[in-house]
């Protein structure tokens, strides 16, 4: 799978969610949508997504739950 796609079984899981954002980041977040040939939501989740990895914040794997 490549970076950033998500794939069938994590679109099942997905909630929609309404956000309030500030309108300059928003128009911001859509330019960069636009330069990578994205969806605005698909950016967002992108960057989230980013930001979390480098956190350590992403849940560990289910199949190395247990190890």
């Amino acid at each position: 799978m490549w970076p950033g796609v998500i794939s069938k079984q994590t679109m099942a899981k997905r909630k929609a969610f309404a956000l309030r954002i500030n309108e300059d980041y928003l128009a911001a977040m859509q330019r960069w949508a636009n330069d990578d040939l994205r969806s605005l939501n698909a950016q967002i989740e992108f960057v989230l997504r980013d930001a979390l990895r480098k956190q350590g914040r992403l849940p560990r794997d289910k199949s190395t739950k247990n190890s």
